[in-house]
């Protein structure tokens, strides 16, 4: 049976700087939503199922985050100045504090941890709970880098860029079944990779992570991180590896750790069911 998704408002919220869009829908504690960083990646995209479940107990907030979906694209001086995790933490409190929400539940998946786990760092008194999910910046790899995901992220705006068979590719490798996720999926990652301004904008992302070999190290301060934190991992991720929660697991004051058989880097779409009842359990329960 397909259930309805909610109806969403939507606002396109002035920043210092440049518009951000969010989308929102359900009522009660503010939960927001942080996507990752794959092409054609947005947050209702990267969330849209999950939220006929989770919007009957949480007002979801679903930013995009800068130089995604339709928020503004960061320029190369910007990318200069502050990193793209840096310039997302920024947007999200000045878009909280347009939208009147003082305190919230932070989540993120890859890029959207790295942003979630730095709002956490830098704004304690802002986030009452934190769930990651393979976040980018707070994950020290054993293994060779750049992982294979990461591979096929930068080859895929690269040579001659976007094509249906690299984001067939790329699916690929983020999931552990891909067979799941058929052409109209392809499709519909494809299309909303190619428009022009964030095909530019990769590439000057692309140059920040070379100038700056990488993500921000947030590993190394994960002791300022207050918040009670709910990690959940897909055990087959070949993007941010599960060898890397360990450093998360040992500096993070308050933490658990959900491992997923059979999963890649999506927790949020291979294991759906179980992913929103974790996650709706976890905010919801007294500490």
């Amino acid at each position: 049976m397909t259930v309805a998704e909610p109806e969403l408002t939507h606002h396109q919220i002035a920043t210092p700087d440049g518009d951000v869009h969010v989308a929102e829908a359900g009522s009660g504690p503010v939960l927001v939503m942080l996507h990752g960083g794959g092409p054609g990646a947005s947050g209702v995209s990267n969330y849209h199922q999950n939220l006929p479940a989770l919007t009957k107990q949480f007002r979801v907030l679903l930013p995009d985050q800068p130089g995604f979906g339709t928020s503004y694209r960061p320029a190369d001086d910007d990318l200069e100045a502050r990193s793209i995790t840096q310039l997302t933490v920024d947007a999200l409190v000045a878009v909280l504090d347009e939208l009147g929400c003082d305190t919230v539940h932070a989540l993120g998946n890859s890029l959207g941890g790295a942003a979630a786990i730095a709002l956490a760092q830098q704004h304690p008194d802002r986030v009452s709970r934190l769930v990651l999910m393979a976040p980018g910046g707070g994950w020290l790899p054993f293994g060779p880098t750049p992982t294979e995901g990461q591979k096929e992220m930068f080859r895929y705006f690269n040579g001659d860029g976007p094509t249906e068979k690299k984001m067939a590719n790329f699916i690929r490798v983020m999931v552990a079944d891909h067979r799941r996720f058929g052409a109209d999926v392809v499709r519909s990652r494809y299309e909303a990779s190619r428009d022009p301004s964030h095909i530019e904008f990769y590439h000057r992302l692309n140059t920040s992570f070379a100038r700056r070999r990488g993500m921000d190290p947030l590993w190394r301060d994960l002791d300022r991180v207050k918040a009670p934190t709910l990690l959940l991992w897909g055990r087959d991720d070949r993007t941010i590896t599960l060898d890397g929660a360990q450093i998360l697991l040992k500096y993070l004051r308050d933490v658990e750790l959900h491992v997923f058989g059979n999963c890649g880097h999506w927790v949020q779409l291979e294991r759906q069911a179980e992913f929103e009842r974790l996650v709706a359990d976890f905010l919801r329960t007294p500490r």
